[in-house]
């Protein structure tokens, strides 16, 4: 008998680490190949982040520059905006926690794509609905992994119930060019890249905007 990976009160959430993914993108193809999603709607992005500043040692100046990678999709927030903002309660969570959007009430007037820090929600201009991740709902029904973490072939991708993967990574989520965490407080926790840094340091930028 499949393991019930839908369990009441859970409180799913992701686990990314930084250092193992090497910006591959399979977990961003194995989430639009598994959902059939149209070209322009993107669930999970990796988005590449670099930059730099100088450090200074007396008259001397050294160059201190970083890149890395952040696979980002919904985050199944605690206090989730995109469920505030929506006008005909569509954006709606799960009894495991997790927010998906009821497509029976949708009017896809966006405003859920307009709150969300990290652009999780998407209009489906097929459908004329809201689209986004719901930690895969389906396969987690028949006792499956999501098929974003089972596509990483570096295993910088897990899930499981927030609390736990807390226990097992810590709780570091505040790392560029992630938001605030305080807005939403994301079921997400970040293992950081060596050279990541801080949400709000602004050393760096993105360097792929028209892939995310």
């Amino acid at each position: 008998m499949a393991e019930d990976y839908t369990k009441e009160g859970a409180q799913y959430g992701f686990h990314f680490d930084q250092s193992l993914c090497n910006g591959c993108k399979a977990c961003q193809i194995a989430c639009k190949d598994k959902h059939d999603l149209p070209v322009g709607v993107t669930w999970r992005r990796v988005v590449e982040y670099s930059g730099g500043s100088w450090q200074v040692q007396g008259n001397t100046f050294e160059p201190n520059v970083f890149a890395y990678y952040t696979s980002v999709s919904c985050n199944h927030c605690e206090n989730a905006v995109c469920m505030e903002v929506c006008p005909t309660t569509a954006m709606s969570r799960r009894p495991d926690g997790t927010v998906y959007v009821d497509e029976s009430k949708c009017v896809g007037c966006r405003y859920c794509q307009w709150a969300c820090p990290y652009g999780a929600p998407q209009l489906n201009a097929e459908t004329g609905h809201m689209s986004k991740c719901d930690l895969c709902y389906d396969y987690r029904s028949e006792g499956k992994d999501p098929a974003c973490v089972s596509a990483c072939p570096s295993r910088a991708l897990d899930w499981g119930p927030i609390d736990e993967l807390r226990e097992k990574y810590g709780e570091t989520n505040s790392v560029a060019p992630l938001p605030d965490p305080s807005i939403t407080k994301p079921h997400l926790v970040i293992s950081p890249h060596r050279d990541a840094q801080a949400w709000d340091s602004g050393t760096g930028q993105i360097t792929n905007p028209k892939e995310i």
